[in-house]
Protein backbone atom coordinates (compact mmCIF):
# COMPACT_ATOMS: atom_id res chain seq x y z
CA UNK A 1 0.00 0.00 0.00
CA UNK A 2 1.33 3.28 -0.33
CA UNK A 3 0.11 6.38 0.98
CA UNK A 4 1.44 9.84 -0.43
CA UNK A 5 1.70 12.60 2.09
CA UNK A 6 0.17 15.96 1.36
CA UNK A 7 2.48 17.68 3.74
CA UNK A 8 4.89 17.71 0.50
CA UNK A 9 1.75 19.05 -1.60
CA UNK A 10 0.85 22.46 -3.08
CA UNK A 11 -1.56 23.47 0.06
CA UNK A 12 -2.95 26.20 -2.57
CA UNK A 13 -4.04 23.50 -4.65
CA UNK A 14 -5.02 20.60 -2.55
CA UNK A 15 -7.96 19.30 -5.07
CA UNK A 16 -5.87 19.30 -7.46
CA UNK A 17 -3.01 17.55 -5.92
CA UNK A 18 -5.32 14.95 -4.68
CA UNK A 19 -6.19 14.14 -8.11
CA UNK A 20 -3.01 13.84 -9.09
CA UNK A 21 -2.60 10.71 -6.72
CA UNK A 22 -5.35 8.57 -7.71
CA UNK A 23 -4.45 5.11 -7.78
CA UNK A 24 -2.79 5.38 -4.36
CA UNK A 25 -4.10 3.08 -1.43
CA UNK A 26 -4.18 6.16 1.37
CA UNK A 27 -3.97 9.80 1.61
CA UNK A 28 -1.57 10.44 4.40
CA UNK A 29 -2.56 13.45 6.21
CA UNK A 30 -0.13 15.34 9.06
CA UNK A 31 -1.57 17.33 11.53
CA UNK A 32 0.63 18.96 13.56
CA UNK A 33 0.06 21.68 16.67
CA UNK A 34 3.27 23.18 17.54
CA UNK A 35 3.27 21.34 21.02
CA UNK A 36 3.33 17.88 20.52
CA UNK A 37 6.13 18.83 17.39
CA UNK A 38 7.43 22.23 16.58
CA UNK A 39 5.73 22.32 13.39
CA UNK A 40 1.83 23.54 12.77
CA UNK A 41 0.00 22.08 10.03
CA UNK A 42 -3.47 21.93 9.37
CA UNK A 43 -6.66 20.89 11.44
CA UNK A 44 -9.90 19.09 11.03
CA UNK A 45 -11.48 21.43 8.60
CA UNK A 46 -9.04 21.35 5.95
CA UNK A 47 -9.25 17.22 6.64
CA UNK A 48 -13.03 17.68 6.16
CA UNK A 49 -12.00 19.36 2.85
CA UNK A 50 -10.51 16.62 1.76
CA UNK A 51 -12.72 14.39 2.31
CA UNK A 52 -15.05 16.07 0.43
CA UNK A 53 -12.51 16.23 -2.75
CA UNK A 54 -11.21 12.92 -2.76
CA UNK A 55 -12.45 9.12 -2.80
CA UNK A 56 -8.96 7.24 -1.90
CA UNK A 57 -9.24 6.82 2.07
CA UNK A 58 -7.64 9.65 4.31
CA UNK A 59 -5.07 8.28 7.11
CA UNK A 60 -4.66 11.02 9.64
CA UNK A 61 -1.70 10.94 11.26
CA UNK A 62 -2.32 13.32 14.73
CA UNK A 63 1.25 14.79 15.94
CA UNK A 64 -0.72 16.28 18.49
CA UNK A 65 -0.95 16.67 22.34
CA UNK A 66 -4.36 15.50 23.99
CA UNK A 67 -5.39 12.78 21.12
CA UNK A 68 -8.32 11.42 24.15
CA UNK A 69 -9.32 15.26 22.95
CA UNK A 70 -9.24 15.65 19.47
CA UNK A 71 -8.83 12.04 18.03
CA UNK A 72 -12.47 11.19 17.87
CA UNK A 73 -13.64 13.87 15.78
CA UNK A 74 -11.28 13.07 12.96
CA UNK A 75 -13.05 9.47 12.79
CA UNK A 76 -16.76 11.22 13.08
CA UNK A 77 -15.40 13.35 10.06
CA UNK A 78 -14.82 10.09 7.71
CA UNK A 79 -10.82 9.43 7.93
CA UNK A 80 -10.84 5.84 7.16
CA UNK A 81 -7.47 5.33 9.70
CA UNK A 82 -6.68 8.22 12.77
CA UNK A 83 -3.59 7.57 14.27
CA UNK A 84 -1.57 9.23 17.37
CA UNK A 85 1.61 9.26 19.20
CA UNK A 86 1.72 6.48 22.17
CA UNK A 87 4.04 9.29 23.53
CA UNK A 88 1.36 12.05 23.65
CA UNK A 89 -1.12 9.79 26.03
CA UNK A 90 -1.01 7.86 29.21
CA UNK A 91 -4.59 6.07 28.26
CA UNK A 92 -3.71 5.17 24.32
CA UNK A 93 -6.24 1.93 24.18
CA UNK A 94 -8.99 4.67 25.67
CA UNK A 95 -7.96 6.60 23.16
CA UNK A 96 -8.01 3.22 20.40
CA UNK A 97 -11.28 2.21 21.48
CA UNK A 98 -13.02 5.87 21.00
CA UNK A 99 -11.63 6.09 17.61
CA UNK A 100 -13.11 3.13 16.62
CA UNK A 101 -16.56 3.42 18.43
CA UNK A 102 -16.22 6.81 16.19
CA UNK A 103 -16.49 4.63 12.60
CA UNK A 104 -12.30 4.59 11.84
CA UNK A 105 -9.60 2.24 12.48
CA UNK A 106 -7.27 3.32 15.01
CA UNK A 107 -3.31 3.23 14.72
CA UNK A 108 -0.64 3.69 17.53
CA UNK A 109 2.67 5.73 16.19
CA UNK A 110 6.09 5.61 17.92
CA UNK A 111 8.68 7.86 17.25
CA UNK A 112 11.94 6.24 16.44
CA UNK A 113 13.83 5.99 19.59
CA UNK A 114 10.46 4.97 21.12
CA UNK A 115 11.20 1.48 21.83
CA UNK A 116 8.20 -0.69 20.32
CA UNK A 117 8.32 -3.11 23.76
CA UNK A 118 6.10 -1.70 26.21
CA UNK A 119 3.41 -1.28 23.64
CA UNK A 120 3.39 -4.60 22.96
CA UNK A 121 0.62 -6.23 24.60
CA UNK A 122 -1.74 -3.27 23.47
CA UNK A 123 -1.32 -3.94 20.09
CA UNK A 124 -4.37 -6.37 20.04
CA UNK A 125 -6.46 -2.79 20.30
CA UNK A 126 -5.11 -1.27 16.75
CA UNK A 127 -5.41 -1.64 13.32
CA UNK A 128 -2.13 -0.08 12.57
CA UNK A 129 1.02 0.74 13.81
CA UNK A 130 3.39 3.77 12.30
CA UNK A 131 6.69 3.27 12.55
CA UNK A 132 8.11 6.89 12.21
CA UNK A 133 11.69 6.43 10.04
CA UNK A 134 12.07 10.44 10.91
CA UNK A 135 11.36 12.23 13.91
CA UNK A 136 8.18 13.70 13.17
CA UNK A 137 7.79 17.20 12.45
CA UNK A 138 8.67 18.04 9.10
CA UNK A 139 9.25 16.03 5.89
CA UNK A 140 12.17 15.76 3.45
CA UNK A 141 14.25 14.01 6.15
CA UNK A 142 16.49 11.29 5.70
CA UNK A 143 15.52 7.62 6.85
CA UNK A 144 16.92 6.10 9.61
CA UNK A 145 17.37 2.58 8.95
CA UNK A 146 17.11 1.23 12.77
CA UNK A 147 13.33 1.58 12.99
CA UNK A 148 13.25 -1.33 10.72
CA UNK A 149 13.49 -4.04 14.27
CA UNK A 150 10.71 -2.29 15.31
CA UNK A 151 8.92 -3.82 11.59
CA UNK A 152 10.35 -7.11 11.53
CA UNK A 153 9.80 -7.38 15.57
CA UNK A 154 6.11 -6.76 15.03
CA UNK A 155 5.96 -8.30 11.23
CA UNK A 156 6.95 -11.88 13.38
CA UNK A 157 3.52 -11.52 15.55
CA UNK A 158 1.50 -10.73 12.90
CA UNK A 159 2.86 -13.33 11.12
CA UNK A 160 2.53 -15.63 13.92
CA UNK A 161 -1.02 -14.74 14.00
CA UNK A 162 -0.60 -13.12 17.53
CA UNK A 163 -1.33 -9.43 15.99
CA UNK A 164 -3.87 -8.36 12.69
CA UNK A 165 -2.63 -5.30 11.72
CA UNK A 166 -1.10 -2.75 9.25
CA UNK A 167 2.44 -2.17 9.76
CA UNK A 168 3.29 1.15 8.03
CA UNK A 169 6.57 3.39 7.88
CA UNK A 170 6.69 7.19 7.38
CA UNK A 171 9.46 9.14 7.07
CA UNK A 172 12.70 9.54 4.29
CA UNK A 173 10.52 6.27 1.89
CA UNK A 174 11.72 6.69 -1.78
CA UNK A 175 12.63 4.87 -4.67
CA UNK A 176 15.53 3.36 -2.70
CA UNK A 177 14.79 2.99 1.21
CA UNK A 178 10.86 1.41 0.20
CA UNK A 179 13.03 -1.90 -0.90
CA UNK A 180 14.24 -1.79 2.55
CA UNK A 181 11.41 -1.17 4.27
CA UNK A 182 9.36 -3.91 2.21
CA UNK A 183 11.86 -6.35 3.57
CA UNK A 184 11.78 -5.38 6.89
CA UNK A 185 7.83 -6.38 6.37
CA UNK A 186 5.87 -3.14 6.05
CA UNK A 187 2.43 -2.96 4.55
CA UNK A 188 2.04 0.59 3.88
CA UNK A 189 4.38 3.13 2.63
CA UNK A 190 4.38 6.99 3.45
CA UNK A 191 5.96 9.31 1.03
CA UNK A 192 6.09 12.58 0.68
CA UNK A 193 8.72 14.45 -1.64
CA UNK A 194 9.51 11.04 -3.23
CA UNK A 195 5.68 11.39 -4.66
CA UNK A 196 4.92 15.39 -5.10
CA UNK A 197 8.40 16.29 -6.33
CA UNK A 198 7.74 14.64 -9.33
CA UNK A 199 6.51 15.23 -12.48
CA UNK A 200 3.49 12.95 -12.82
CA UNK A 201 3.08 11.36 -8.99
CA UNK A 202 0.71 9.08 -10.10
CA UNK A 203 3.16 7.23 -12.24
CA UNK A 204 5.70 7.50 -9.03
CA UNK A 205 3.01 6.03 -6.74
CA UNK A 206 2.68 2.87 -9.16
CA UNK A 207 6.75 2.68 -9.70
CA UNK A 208 6.97 2.33 -5.79
CA UNK A 209 4.30 -0.12 -5.79
CA UNK A 210 6.22 -2.09 -8.11
CA UNK A 211 9.36 -1.48 -6.10
CA UNK A 212 7.26 -3.83 -3.29
CA UNK A 213 5.92 -6.02 -5.21
CA UNK A 214 9.48 -6.91 -6.65
CA UNK A 215 10.80 -7.54 -2.96
CA UNK A 216 7.61 -9.55 -2.27
CA UNK A 217 7.90 -12.00 -5.33
CA UNK A 218 11.83 -11.98 -4.51
CA UNK A 219 11.30 -13.15 -0.83
CA UNK A 220 9.23 -16.25 -2.37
Amino acid sequence: MIAPSILSADFANLASELKAIEGSDWVHVDVMDNHFVPNLTLGLPVVQSILKATDIPVDCHLMIENPERWAPGYAEAGAYNVTFHAEATDNPIAVARDIRAAGAKAGLSVKPNTPIEPYLEILREFDTLLVMSVEPGFGGQSFIAHVLDKAKQVRRLVDAGELRLVVEIDGGINMDTIEQAAEAGVDCFVAGSAVYGTADPAATVEALRQKVIAVERSAV
